[in-house]
């Protein structure tokens, strides 16, 4: 039908993008149903309201970063780490966030710090919050580029802009002085406005070790850890625990 393609392109013209790709579905279900125009009025922008939604939800997560495995609602509780159900499902009402706390996992490898803390930060991005997820290399990187890069100075500034910050596996190699008190520095200017969730596999004296600077490790702990909450995870590591092979089970005889 003519209108229906006049339709679809008034509505790409206004970026209603949503609403143009289901439009004829959309029409379709009115003759059945007969809704008064209200009722289709409020259909027609409740879809480009939640396909709007949707794309922009894809958008933060993908600048975000996620770890591949992020979903909790497909956490393994029979593996036992030291975090109940109980906590978890506090954990994802996320009132930490709200009061600003900071978390901080610990363990060994291979206790599910990472995939928590992705599924965390995946649970805010789904409740409107700014954030976002990066290993302590790629933050290193930024930290030492964002005076000499157009792409390294956006990303920092986007740093700064967040409601939450994950650093994923912090202290796992020594940093040089210059990353360490830029570090301190990206900490003390988050600290009040933002919340951290930290992961690594080291104490806090080690941390003075990493950074071969005591009063600097003092100083950047006295800030993530004066609100925060700290989840010691233990046990096997679940990925050695559910190693994958690439032979079958069934042993074949010579």
């Amino acid at each position: 039908m003519e209108s229906v393609h006049q339709i679809k392109a008034y509505a790409r013209e206004l970026n209603l993008t949503s609403l143009a790709a289901q439009i004829e579905p959309l029409l379709e279900e009115a003759l059945r149903k007969e809704p008064s125009y209200s009722d289709f009025s409020l259909t027609l922008l409740e879809k480009e309201i939640l396909g709007r939604r949707a794309a922009n939800l894809a958008r933060r997560i993908r600048a975000a970063r996620l770890p591949l495995a992020h979903d909790l609602d497909q956490y393994d509780h029979a593996f036992m780490n030291g975090i109940s159900p109980v906590q978890m499902r506090q954990l994802r009402e996320l009132v930490w966030l709200d009061q600003k706390f900071n978390l901080m996992l610990t363990g060994p490898s291979g206790t599910g710090k990472t995939y928590i803390a992705g599924g965390l930060c995946f649970e805010a991005l789904k409740k409107g919050y700014r954030c976002l997820f990066r290993t302590m290399d790629q933050l290193a990187q930024t930290i030492k580029m964002k005076e000499m890069t157009t792409l390294a100075a956006r990303e920092y500034k986007r740093l700064l802009q967040i409601d939450l910050l994950v650093i994923d596996d912090i202290m796992m190699f020594p940093l040089d002085k210059e990353t360490a008190v830029g570090l301190f520095q990206l900490v003390n200017q988050l600290h009040e406005s933002a919340s951290f969730i930290i992961t690594t596999n080291k104490n806090p004296k080690q941390w003075a070790e990493m950074l071969e600077d005591e009063v600097l490790a003092t100083a950047l702990l006295d800030r993530l850890l004066y609100k925060c909450e700290i989840l010691r995870l233990a046990g096997k590591s679940y990925r050695l625990e559910n190693r994958k092979t690439i032979f079958n089970d069934v042993v074949q005889s010579s």
